[in-house]
């Protein structure tokens, strides 16, 4: 066995304890020595502890610097905070980096997509500042700063340049908001300077979404505020699969925490049934993080052809297979490959 990792595991509520275990059997299936250190967040938390973040979660993820972490729930209109934004802040995980690379055996109407979209994870409307200014008024603030510009710029550039990709958009609505976005992309353009090798522009936000969907192999990498990456994110994610199969990483100067985009899915709870992929591929990401390739590979490799034979696939891909018999099949596609 290789080095050992140590990685603490957050399963989150919904259908996330079981995906997460799918996952984690795949994983450890792949020669990878990870210990897995399983601790709890998200609604099941504040119901039990009082808080979506304990103390001693935020201990777990603070020592091993690397997490791998299932759905959690988040009310809409009203209700407890999101645990996801909660963990960002206390982690100051500035970065949320969601690939959107097309899958070769999921058939779609292009024949490339591999966009690399890095949203800033912090600021913007997600600083969550409202009020209600009359009983018929609510405001939210949105806030953009340039430090926050800056550092996801930057992050963007670095990987872009670490990975040889060639071309960077900033995504923006600088033409109506001119201070706040306007800031955003002042700073993109900033450190635009100091990459000479890696081509840059920038789009406005509602014609990145009609370019997207006529012509998506145009673009490379992405680089977004909160609110639109968090939008155009779930767009790419249509284009390619669909948000069972999108991944996500969420990364600061700190740790890093790799969790799929979509939600807990509540009601398919206890069932069984959920495509795990979303965090399987997320795990991928992460073991790429912790320079454990071959494995990534080999996951990739026994993923992608169990997908194309189609005869234990979950029934969002049109298969009957349970959330286990695919994860399963996957293994035994590594083992078969051995």
């Amino acid at each position: 066995m290789g080095t050992q990792h140590v990685v603490t595991m957050l399963p989150g509520e919904g259908t996330g304890p079981e995906i997460c275990e799918a996952v984690r059997l795949v994983i450890d299936a792949s020669g990878v020595n990870i210990k897995w250190e399983y601790e709890e967040i998200g609604l099941d938390c504040l119901e039990k502890h009082g808080t979506l973040l304990p103390d001693k979660t935020v201990q777990a993820i603070a020592r091993n610097k690397i997490a791998l972490k299932g759905p959690t729930t988040t009310p809409i209109g009203t209700g407890h905070k999101s645990a996801n934004v909660t963990l960002r802040k206390v982690f100051d995980l500035y970065a949320n980096v969601r690939p959107a690379k097309l899958i070769p055996v999921l058939k779609r109407p292009w024949d490339k997509i591999d966009i690399l979209n890095f949203r800033e994870n912090t600021e913007d409307c997600y600083a969550a500042i409202e009020h209600m200014v009359s009983d018929e008024v609510a405001q939210c603030l949105k806030v953009i700063t340039w430090p926050g510009s800056y550092r996801i710029a930057e992050f963007a550039f670095k990987w872009a340049k670490a990975n040889g990709r060639k071309k960077i958009y900033c995504v923006h609505k600088a033409n109506i908001m001119k201070m706040t976005d306007g800031l955003f992309l002042d700073a993109f353009r900033e450190v635009a300077k100091k990459y000479p090798d890696i081509e840059s522009g920038d789009i406005i936000v509602d014609n990145c979404c009609m370019q997207l969907v006529r012509n998506p192999a145009q673009f490379d990498c992405l680089v977004l505020p909160n609110l639109y990456g968090d939008i155009l994110t779930d767009l790419c994610a249509g284009l390619v699969g669909g948000l069972g199969f999108a991944p996500g990483a969420n990364v600061g100067d700190n740790c890093a925490i790799f969790e799929a985009v979509h939600g807990s899915a509540p009601k398919y709870a206890g069932m069984k049934k959920v495509n795990p992929s979303a965090v399987l591929v997320s795990g991928i990401m992460m073991l790429r993080w912790m320079k454990e390739e071959a494995a990534a590979d080999r996951i990739t490799k026994a993923m992608f052809a169990v997908l194309d034979e189609r005869k234990h696939v979950t029934y969002d891909v049109g298969g009957t297979a349970t959330t286990d018999e695919y994860a399963q099949a996957i293994v035994d596609k590594m083992h078969a490959k051995a």
